[in-house]
């Protein structure tokens, strides 16, 4: 379909924000690594091989547990260029080398000064604890990050609430303050000198100072700030809703076209539940709009809202917007409600687009009407693909026909998880160049 011409698009970026976020944090990550063995080693070393080991195992550790807090703090400046989603699974494998290196600290020290004892290892192990001031804490530390590292395990985490699992995760600040005064009190290269005493304090300060910023300050923050509150529910379908909301100062919350929220409406029976549903319109500076699928208790009850609830929103949060583009020209394919952000998107983004919208009957395509609407006001083309999951009518062959110069367009996908998987596996086979693909995976734990 054809209409009027959109102007331009602006130019891309050459240099993309997420490499340079990423090569940001892996530099600073080494550059800490270096500075922490610089210290282990003016420090002077044990005449025991297995302590020496210990120790230079515990700092490891202490550091990737700072490093840990930074990629779940949901810092702005991170988060628009690498995504929650990125940033909690890196989290989550940081989360598992965490664990094996503090296991690796106490064996090694345990086993150490056992050997120098001639005590058996646990027998060792009592006594350190009773002996030395803050080896009881760092038991107790180790304890909470292997229930931890136990529930965020693969198995138990898709079987457990995200309320559960969120609690129980919660206990890891515990495990950092006990952590953190263990190495106060015992640790050697801490109270090396006061260059290290200053540097450590910093590591710590910047790593809990991030958290309590990201996650606490500036929610409330923005939520002092805008005061949202529900303006209009309105029923897209017999399962999907939208809600509208306002606020003030809504011109200056920094929300783009295809970021999400954590949406809690403050009712006595939600206030307690998070949601993450996306934008379904670009931020205007008046309203904003979420639309979402019935799809568990939270989401099904907000047809229930009422009209003037509260709205306590976390966020803007993800990196799956404008701001990541590399070509001219796009390529938008969304599945079933994944339409939310992609119908946003379509809204923001300038130059020639390709809307590719997947369901399953005519019937399930919400928000049809407007993307309609939109691609011809912006010369974009729309195909609505319905049918069965079999064939597959986003495969490879059925791509290029669409959109023949995919190669040369950006792709922005979103959708069910095996609907996004399979597209990113057409993708592959026709060549499409990996920084031209972008997705994110909309989940709170990850």
């Amino acid at each position: 379909m054809t209409a009027v011409q959109s102007p331009p698009a602006p130019p891309t970026a050459i240099t993309r924000p997420r490499v340079v976020a990423r090569t940001g944090l892996y530099a600073v990550l080494a550059a800490n690594v270096a500075v922490v063995t610089y210290f282990f080693t003016q420090a002077g070393f044990a005449s025991n091989t297995l302590i020496v080991l210990g120790r230079l195992a515990g700092l490891y550790g202490a550091l990737l547990m700072a490093f840990q807090l930074i990629l779940v703090a949901r810092l702005p400046w991170l988060d628009r260029r690498i995504g929650m989603d990125r940033l909690t699974s890196w989290h989550r494998w940081t989360g598992f080398g965490l664990l094996f290196t503090l296991l690796a600290h106490a064996v090694f020290i345990v086993f150490g000064y056992a050997e120098s004892s001639n005590l058996d290892p646990v027998n060792q192990l009592v006594d350190l604890a009773e002996t030395i001031e803050g080896v009881l804490r760092a038991i107790v530390a180790l304890a909470i990050i292997l229930v931890v590292g136990a529930v965020s395990g693969r198995y138990a985490r898709r079987r457990l609430a995200y309320e559960t699992w969120h609690f129980i995760h919660l206990y890891t600040y515990v495990a950092v303050v006990l952590a953190f005064t263990h190495q106060v009190a015992v640790g050697t290269t801490f109270a090396s000198s006061s260059v290290a005493t200053s540097y450590w304090y910093g590591v710590w300060g910047v790593a809990l100072g991030s958290v309590i910023v990201g996650r606490l300050v500036l929610p409330l923050w923005r939520n002092w700030r805008h005061q949202l509150r529900v303006t209009a529910v309105v029923p897209e379908s017999d399962n999907v809703v939208s809600i509208y909301m306002t606020g003030r100062d809504l011109d200056r919350m920094p929300a783009r076209a295809g970021q999400f929220f954590l949406w809690r409406f403050l009712t006595r029976d939600r206030w307690w539940q998070a949601n993450p549903f996306s934008l379904s319109a670009a931020p205007d500076g008046r309203t904003l709009r979420l639309t979402a699928k019935a799809a568990g208790d939270g989401s099904a009850a907000l047809r229930h809202v009422k009209v003037g609830t509260r709205v306590f929103a976390e966020g803007p949060y993800g990196a799956f917007t404008a701001m990541h583009r590399t070509r001219p020209e796009a390529v938008l394919i969304a599945g079933g409600v994944g339409v939310t952000p992609i119908r946003a998107l379509l809204e923001e983004l300038h130059g020639h687009a390709v809307v590719i919208y997947r369901v399953a009957t005519e019937r399930d395509a919400v928000l049809y009407d407007e993307l309609r609407d939109l691609a011809l006001t912006k010369g974009a083309e729309l195909h609505l693909v319905t049918g069965p999951p079999v064939p597959d009518k986003l495969a490879p062959g059925e791509l290029a026909r669409l959109v023949p110069d995919i190669a040369d367009r950006d792709v922005f996908l979103c959708g069910p998880p095996p609907m996004m998987n399979a597209v990113l596996g057409s993708l592959r086979e026709l060549n499409v160049p990996k920084p031209q693909i972008h997705f994110e995976r909309f989940s709170l734990a990850g």
